[in-house]
């Protein structure tokens, strides 16, 4: 199994980061280059800038069999550190004058100073062996080290081009982080696997993506809201194929905007660093907004409520959904602990998101059962559905709901929303006109802003 696969035309802008191009030899070359440099290392570690370096670098480990640790380059110290001594990285690729290591650090690899002629033979490491250590958010404790085969990653994206009908005839653009499975592995991976050109944007702007001509369009919630608030960047996007939103919901406004003035509906999907993409929209089939679809080709998921047991597929219910899927990951570095409960004693994963599956196999994801399912009063309240409630008021631009500490529900709604003139009382009104009395919040806090992450996710731990 070759993971980077067919070859596609060799164009010259075959990848192209920001005003740079290069063909799928040269940069192949290249990548060889950096396979030469680095070979028998046990893993490298590549600060991941979005850049030629980075992708240059990426593939040099793929080619050389040595695992990627892929380092975000606006990470402190702390977390470097974690990261680089956990992984045990031997090597840092970095462009020369990106990344200076700190004392006690591995030594640079200055990707940009190796000669572009490297030999484009390889051996082909076997589809078991570890493509990818990619490190989790950390928000329960240190991050993890998600071990990802060369097996998964080709598994994962053959099954999203037969989703998506993607072909060596599309043209991807995005502007995502390169450090993460949203923006590396479907973003830079997929096209080489598929053989399709790859433009990207270095930043997610939308008069980039307005500009870039293509097909096929991989952005985020926050990327989508704002080219839904240019009616001229998104109409632009009329021609692309497809426009695929992910790593978080997209808000059903966000959704039917997008769709009023592209004239076609985004797709969304679903999955995490350690499944992969596992559930999504089809290219030729139906798209509902506030769903992320049906499971993808030779995936299987379940719903489990809290006693463990099967909770009914009947839209209705939220259990945690938990996969089994040859997408998914050989489990956390050095924890084998966390990795044995991660799965259920029958070998499924638990996802830790709470999700709602119709009878028709759709889903629907509700929220992390961390933060996202709200126990109040005997009810559970996905914050999901009570965001989009909010998120329909014409004054409210983003939103966040939380449960917090109450003496009699034992937990309340609490909402974090950044408005342009509600008040409190109406937007609890609002919300309490559209969904059921217990799920309106009890609480807003109207807010400037709302805490994110690099991939545009609410970080809800930062609440309160």
């Amino acid at each position: 199994m070759e993971l980077l696969g067919g070859t596609g035309a060799d164009l010259p802008n075959a990848v192209r980061v920001g005003e740079r191009g290069l063909s799928r030899g040269e940069l192949l070359r290249w990548a060889s280059a950096v396979a030469a440099e680095i070979q028998g290392a046990p893993a490298v570690a590549v600060h991941a800038t979005a850049s030629p370096e980075t992708i240059a670098a990426v593939l040099g480990g793929l080619l050389a069999g040595v695992p990627v640790v892929p380092l975000p380059p606006d990470s402190g110290p702390a977390e470097r550190a974690h990261i680089l001594g956990d992984s045990g990285a031997r090597l840092v690729l970095a462009a020369r004058g990106a990344h200076e290591p700190a004392d006690g650090e591995p030594p640079l690899v200055p990707v940009d100073a190796l000669p572009r002629d490297g030999a484009l033979a390889h051996a082909e490491p076997p589809a078991d062996a570890t493509a990818f250590v990619l490190y989790t958010s950390g928000t329960t404790g240190a991050p993890k080290g998600v071990l990802l085969s060369r097996g998964a990653v080709a598994a994962g994206l053959d099954a999203l081009a037969e989703a998506w009908a993607w072909t060596p005839g599309d043209t991807v653009v995005h502007g995502l982080p390169l450090f993460h499975v949203h923006g590396l592995v479907l973003g830079v991976l997929g096209p080489l696997r598929v053989g399709s050109p790859l433009v990207h944007t270095v930043r997610p702007r939308p008069e980039a993506y307005a500009a870039a001509g293509g097909s096929l369009y991989f952005g985020v919630p926050t990327v989508w809201s704002r080219v839904a608030a240019e009616p001229g960047t998104a109409r632009a996007l009329r021609s692309a194929r497809l426009l695929v939103s992910g790593s978080a919901p997209l808000p059903v406004p966000v959704f039917e905007r997008l769709a009023e003035l592209t004239g076609q509906s985004p797709i969304e999907r679903y999955g995490m660093t350690e499944t992969l993409i596992t559930v999504s929209t089809r290219a030729g089939g139906e798209r509902r907004a506030g769903h992320v679809g049906l499971p993808l080709p030779g995936v299987r998921t379940r719903l489990a409520a809290e006693d463990g047991t099967p909770a009914a597929h009947d839209g209705e219910t939220p259990g945690e959904l938990q996969v089994r899927a040859p997408m998914l990951f050989d489990g956390y570095l050095n924890r084998p602990e966390a990795t044995a409960q991660a799965f259920t004693p029958d070998g499924w994963f638990r996802t830790g998101d709470i999700a709602v599956i119709g009878a028709d196999g759709w889903h629907r994801i509700v929220g992390r059962a961390s933060t996202d399912l709200i126990k109040s009063g005997g009810y559970r309240i996905g914050a999901g559905e009570v965001e989009n409630a909010l998120l329909a008021h014409p004054a409210v631009r983003e939103a966040a709901v939380i449960g917090t500490p109450h003496a009699d529900l034992g937990e309340q709604v609490t909402a974090y929303v950044v408005a342009d003139g509600a008040t409190e009382a109406q937007l609890i009104a609002f919300v309490a006109a559209s969904l059921s009395a217990h799920k309106r919040p009890r609480t807003v806090h109207l807010v400037e802003s709302l805490p994110r992450n690099a991939m545009g996710k609410v970080v809800k731990t930062r609440l309160g």
